[in-house]
């Protein structure tokens, strides 16, 4: 029994150099939708890497703190008001700051972010500070994030080898004693861990008492939304209550709603779309033209509107997912290369991927819409 060819097919492999410009138009709009997708999912996970790690429940910060990168610091008398409520086990101030980290090597500073926890306990779940912590005691001491840009110097891999690292923080000297693992981030290449009590030794300007982030862990069985929304209205309004996941989402939406990055991401993400739209609907009102004596001949045998608009339609769905195919492959070498040179967090991910093959066939359906309208100037009489 012969195997029926979809005529579809046929027409597309029919001239293949067009073919394959279609399938280079489609990947190159496919990889453009990954790449700006990827680096603005990275920018949110980035920058809330820090906040996931938290070992508490409810987080308060002073209400004119906009996120990490412009943190204005409050009392932590608010703090410790909270432990007036029955449901909160432990209260843990944290300080945070940007100061200049000069590169031991070149002399070169470069910003980077400084945590100043209370050493007698473990706010972060990263690894590399729980078994650090007792050396945060010590003055002039700091954990250092291996997962910081090169530009901060070897220290990770110098310390790795045993050799003494030290460095200068703002024109203080001191002392990496250990690594830990967080990331860089948009808003911070590079991250230190150290004791509130070397922090205010470096940051001579901030008051002892005056904390950036307040971290409330309540003990097992406690609602954290009933609890945040009882804070609320018991502690004074300078003061914002969250739950670690508003937490996370008052940081994401800060990227996302007030500064240009998210914009510019989502902007290229359309541009993407666009392009191969555009693309797309070149090749198939092309496709359309040439064979449009055929539709004719075709209409006048009996062959419905219908079935001709099928037929478009297919070869629109079969160029998405060929296009798609080598964009996507395309799209994890040029993750695997950002993320070596930028270190931050481009991965590719199962929604994001579907969601770009969604984009792509919904693309290459508005092409196939548009190109219809010449199928209606294919008139059988013309053929006569």
């Amino acid at each position: 029994m012969t195997q029926k060819i979809p005529l579809s097919w046929l027409q597309l492999t029919r001239e293949k150099t067009r073919l394959a410009v279609a399938l280079s138009g489609i990947a190159f709009a496919d990889i453009l939708m990954f790449m700006q997708l990827g680096f603005r999912d990275a920018l949110y996970y980035s920058n809330v890497r820090m906040h996931g790690s938290l070992k508490g429940e409810i987080v308060l910060i002073n209400t004119q703190s906009n996120a990490v990168l412009a943190m204005k610091p409050f009392s932590q008398r608010r703090l410790y008001k909270a432990l007036d409520l029955p449901a909160v086990q432990s209260v843990h101030p944290i300080y945070l700051d940007y100061t200049s980290w000069k590169n031991p090597i070149t002399g070169r500073p470069r910003s980077i972010l400084t945590f100043g926890i209370n050493p007698e306990f473990n706010v972060f779940d990263l690894p590399g500070v729980e078994e650090n912590l007792d050396k945060l005691k010590l003055p002039d001491v700091v954990l250092f994030d291996r997962s910081s840009r090169l530009e901060y110097g070897p220290i990770a891999a110098d310390f790795d080898q045993g050799k003494n690292v030290t460095a200068e923080v703002r024109r203080r000297k001191i002392k990496v004693t250990g690594l830990f693992t967080l990331g860089a981030s948009f808003g911070a290449d590079g991250n230190l861990i150290t004791s509130d009590v070397n922090f205010l030794r470096l940051f001579t300007t901030r008051q002892r008492g005056l904390i950036d982030i307040g971290l409330i862990k309540l003990k097992p069985g406690a609602d954290p939304k009933q609890v945040a929304d009882y804070l609320r209205t018991y502690l004074p309004t300078d003061v914002n209550v969250l739950t670690k996941q508003e937490f996370i989402d008052y940081e994401r939406n800060y990227w996302a709603s007030s500064t240009a990055i998210g914009f510019i991401f989502t902007l290229g993400t359309i541009m993407g779309f666009i392009v191969g739209t555009v693309i797309v609907y070149q090749i198939l009102y092309t496709e359309v033209t040439d064979h449009l004596s055929e539709y004719a001949t075709l209409k006048a045998i009996g062959y419905t509107q219908n079935y001709l608009l099928t037929v478009i339609l297919q070869e629109a769905f079969m160029l998405a997912v060929l296009g798609y195919m080598p964009g996507f492959a395309c799209a994890l070498f040029m993750y695997h290369v950002a993320r070596d040179a930028t270190l931050l967090p481009v991965f590719m991910s199962y929604e994001r991927a579907i969601m770009v093959l969604i984009l792509t066939i919904f693309m290459c359906f508005i092409s196939g819409i548009i190109a219809m309208r010449k199928l209606r100037s294919a008139d059988p009489a013309d053929i006569f």
